[in-house]
């Protein structure tokens, strides 16, 4: 890959699909986008964006909380360290409950 093109694809963000619950932080939107090798650096960048948003998503000792489901790729992610590339697209997912 010639330089340049592998430049702008290292500064490519992933993208982020918020579940709607979630989207009170992003003003809304559907889709962010957010950098970071890993979920974690993912969301410490969506938390930089939109604030408040990670402790929605990870409890006070860095796990994901139990009603929130992390996909990156379609693959669930169980924990922080799951490595994410430039164009991968991770899924924010709030389990529903009630009856």
């Amino acid at each position: 890959m010639p330089e340049a093109a592998s430049r702008a694809h290292a500064a490519s963000p992933c993208a982020v699909r918020v579940a709607s619950p979630l989207r009170s932080y992003t003003g809304g939107a559907a889709q962010v986008a957010a950098d970071g090798g890993n979920l974690g650096a993912v969301l410490a960048c969506l938390d930089a964006a939109y604030p408040g948003i990670r402790f929605r998503i990870i409890d006070e000792q860095d796990r994901i909380r139990p009603h929130i489901r992390l996909f990156v790729n379609g693959t669930e992610a169980l924990r922080l360290d799951v490595a994410v590339a430039p164009g991968d697209t991770v899924h924010l997912v709030c389990a529903l409950s009630g009856g």
